[in-house]
């Protein structure tokens, strides 16, 4: 680069002198430099006779392309201070499809309050495409939870917990109880969301308590399986937080409860952009008891 800024300075001057007090160096030191960059390029890029310096035809033709070499790498370098000041930073957040907006977007209000500058992509999926995305380096962070314990290629840091929920609509027998034990579910028409992570967890709890459900219906987006559930087609099992359905009866799974652990999740060991620091810090500290 020093190289350039010499041939550049050159360039504009014709005269190695002022070239080498324009870029506070010493002619000789100047001087190498442009030998040197003639060696990697094949050729004289000057021509000197007594006091008439002008480009050969290499210098001309290289001209243009080592000024655009030098304006892009200045844009490349205020793009990093930029970065280190989290201006104009793109953050790929994977958030788990489960995970239902009313208890994150307070949050991530306060995130964009504090960094108005961090562009947030948002990408949903189940905990095993996050988990792969992660490991890809197609996510910089993730948020979801799972039965199982986390691969220990990632370092996971628990920010709430949160209990299953029965979800039915008005008239149903669920909708007469103020809980819902694991033994009522028996013989219940149920409504399955495909991408539920608890889904086996769930199904061999309910058999150990003596539970059989009929699965009348089955999708992949919760606003179907709500809906279903809404229009009496049996009884959904739902994260708490996720419900979005107005008027969808909902009763506390009990006897025994189901629960899962929201975790903030990086892949271990891998160097993080800033803003991925700046992320898990305010994720961590942010009063989840209190969101809404």
């Amino acid at each position: 680069m020093h190289q350039i800024r010499y041939f550049l300075a050159v360039c504009e001057t014709l005269n190695f002198t002022r070239a080498a007090e324009a870029c506070n160096v010493s002619q000789p030191s100047l001087t190498r430099a442009i030998k040197g960059l003639e060696d990697e390029l094949g050729g004289p890029l000057f021509r000197r006779e007594r006091n008439n310096t002008h480009l050969t035809g290499l210098g001309e033709m290289m001209r243009p392309h080592l000024s655009q070499v030098l304006i892009e790498t200045d844009a490349a370098k205020e793009r990093a201070k930029s970065f280190a000041r989290l201006d104009d930073v793109e953050l790929k957040l994977g958030m788990m499809c489960t995970i239902g907006p009313r208890r994150f977007v307070p949050f991530l209000q306060a995130f964009r309050e504090r960094h108005p500058k961090v562009r947030l992509v948002v990408q949903d999926g189940s905990h095993v495409q996050l988990q792969d995305r992660l490991a890809q380096g197609e996510l910089d962070v993730a948020v979801y939870g799972q039965p199982e314990a986390i691969d220990e290629r990632f370092h996971a840091r628990r920010l709430y917990d949160e209990r299953f929920v029965i979800g039915v609509g008005p008239g149903h027998p669920f909708d007469g109880q103020n809980a819902v034990r694991v033994a009522d579910l028996n013989g219940h028409a149920y409504v399955n969301r495909l991408q539920c992570e608890f889904f086996d967890h769930a199904g061999h709890v309910w058999r150990e308590h003596g539970s059989k459900v009929k699965m009348v219906f089955r999708s992949d987006r919760d606003d179907w399986v709500q809906a279903m559930a809404m229009a009496g087609l049996g009884f959904s099992f739902i994260p708490e937080h996720a419900v979005t359905m107005p008027g969808l009866r909902v009763r506390p799974l009990i006897d025994p409860e189901i629960v899962r652990t929201i975790q903030v999740v990086t892949v271990r060991g891998r160097p993080h952009l800033s803003a991925v620091g700046a992320f898990v810090r305010e994720i961590l500290a942010f009063p989840w008891a209190n969101a809404a």
